[in-house]
């Protein structure tokens, strides 16, 4: 199979440090049990955490979307936006949300984290019981195709979260079996392959990090779970209980025992510790990175953007505001086979441009869009979802 033939000088182009937050932590109190404390940012250059986005204590403002207006939750009940028990996050960038599913519930909850407003999902696709272990949503991750996915425990729910125009739509793909190579590294047995977190590829793949440290590949063709190894150069107690992409594109995870933050190569599974805090308790991990990911998602000018990056409308705004940009810019727009499917000429008049692109004729999926000015100089990568 042909891998994403991006053309070269989107390959060459380095990866500048973004102010936006895009590594994201459930974080637990300092307690033996699982007790939510609140939803973080995380600096992955110094290991430290950030900003508190949404704690235990926050005053939570939640919408029922069922039911079309605001909800009051019982605190004390295991289905509320501040329950105890959590154990899933996943980061729509898109949209700049946070999505989580409390573990004991099948309610999915959508906190923006500029607003601090949440949306409740209420649905009954979910199938969640207290007492069966097997049922816990405990994995969970942003797809390549702009969905939310979640995982249970043993499988027999995969989850897929889709916004469609302003609703969230929530559908089960069905039952996560072994593949026959696994033997006794199972997926769907409790001492191999339960809890930990989940992660995607660029080919809308996802890999799960059991709590016990195995890695099995998921693909979303077959439904099969395949053993791929076990990480090294992790103590041997470590617990994984979060993992996501950063964007060097390795794979951070992390541990509900307070334990440091390592850095694994998914292609080795050889982890590396990272610096920083060793005592947060951290049960889940989310960005806005996937794995094997050949798209460059920052930009080279601060004050160049495109948005949205989930196209509903078959629109998106050049947003120039910048003096150095100067005269005639050239919008292209690749699919993910590297092919130019769009381009247009764009004018810059004294640095500033705010412009309304109409993609005409692309098809639902993901694309890179790419502006160079008139000598050819890249000046901003961007991976937008188109969705109708």
């Amino acid at each position: 199979m042909k891998k994403h033939l991006f053309p070269l000088f989107l390959l060459l182009i380095g990866a500048n440090a973004s102010a936006q937050q895009d590594f994201f932590a459930l974080v637990g109190k300092d307690t033996p049990n699982i007790v939510f404390n609140d939803f973080r940012a995380i600096d992955l250059a110094n290991g430290n955490s950030g900003e508190k986005i949404f704690t235990a204590d926050t005053s939570a403002k939640v919408f029922s979307q069922t039911r079309n207006g605001l909800v009051t939750e019982d605190k004390n009940a295991y289905n509320n936006a501040q329950a105890m028990n959590m154990a899933t996050l996943a980061y729509d960038a898109s949209n700049n949300n946070l999505v989580y599913i409390p573990m004991f519930s099948s309610n999915i909850y959508v906190l923006n984290a500029k607003s601090k407003e949440i949306t409740l999902i209420e649905n009954n696709v979910a199938r969640v019981s207290s007492c069966d272990i097997n049922s816990h949503f405990t994995r969970m991750a942003t797809g390549y195709d702009g969905n939310i996915y979640a995982v249970n425990n043993s499988g027999t729910q995969f989850l897929k979260i889709s916004r469609i125009g302003s609703q969230y739509v929530v559908s089960d793909l069905g039952i996560i079996t072994d593949d026959a190579s696994n033997g006794k590294n199972s997926f769907t047995t409790i001492e191999t392959g339960f809890g930990g977190d989940m992660i995607a590829d660029a080919d809308n793949n996802f890999y799960i990090f059991s709590a016990s440290g195995n890695v099995f590949k998921v693909s979303t063709k077959d439904l099969k779970a395949k053993f791929v190894g076990k990480i090294s150069g992790i103590p041997d107690n470590y617990s994984v209980n979060g993992s996501a992409v950063n964007s060097n594109g390795k794979v951070v995870i992390a541990s509900a025992k307070g334990a440091a933050l390592y850095e694994v190569d998914l292609n080795t599974l050889q982890a590396v510790q990272l610096p920083g805090q060793e005592n947060l308790h951290i049960y889940d991990l989310a960005s806005k990175y996937f794995a094997n990911d050949k798209a460059v998602l920052n930009n080279v000018f601060a004050n160049l953007d495109i948005y949205p990056t989930r196209v509903d409308e078959k629109l998106i705004n050049i947003n120039v505001n910048d003096k150095s940009v100067k005269g005639n810019i050239k919008l292209n727009i690749f699919d993910l086979s590297g092919k130019n499917v769009m381009d247009q000429n764009l004018s810059v008049k004294n640095g500033s441009l705010n412009q309304q692109v109409y993609l005409k004729n692309l098809v639902n999926g993901a694309y890179l869009v790419n502006i160079t000015d008139d000598s050819g100089k890249v000046l901003l990568n961007k991976k937008i979802i188109v969705t109708k």
